[in-house]
């Protein structure tokens, strides 16, 4: 029996004490003891806020060193409020709030600027002018 339970936990399977991710994740001043966690979670909202930001942008048809910058600061501000403010993280024991602020941040950017692209082109693009 106690082979089964080790192999278990060895495999991420068991139940754990701990609340779950994501419960986590919206609750505020939570407890992460495994650090890689609380970076994943960073990461992932960081990947949904650009591609939200994307939607957002291309809708309102912004366009060129505005929209970058906008996102830039956005997104920056967003993941630095979500970890100093709500979760209350010590930056120092994940790198210092420079580390936190980066991670995930040129995989976002991407996200956004496709996102952004496509729906801008797909609404303002005019297709005449090609043709000429």
């Amino acid at each position: 029996m106690s082979t089964k339970t080790k192999i278990l936990e060895k495999n991420g399977i068991s139940k754990s004490p701990q609340a779950s991710v994501w419960i986590r994740a919206f609750t505020s001043t939570s407890d992460w003891p495994d650090k890689e966690e609380f970076l994943d979670v960073i990461y992932w909202a960081r990947q949904a806020l650009g591609i939200i930001l994307g939607i957002v942008w291309g809708l309102l048809p912004l366009e060129g060193f505005l929209g970058i910058m906008l996102f830039v600061l956005i997104n920056a501000g967003v993941i630095y409020f979500y970890f100093s403010n709500f979760q209350n993280i010590d930056e120092e024991e994940y790198g210092g709030a420079w580390e936190l602020t980066k991670e995930g941040f040129m995989t976002s950017f991407a996200g956004f600027l496709v996102t952004w692209i496509i729906i801008y082109s797909g609404l303002y693009h005019d297709v005449d002018k090609l043709s000429t």
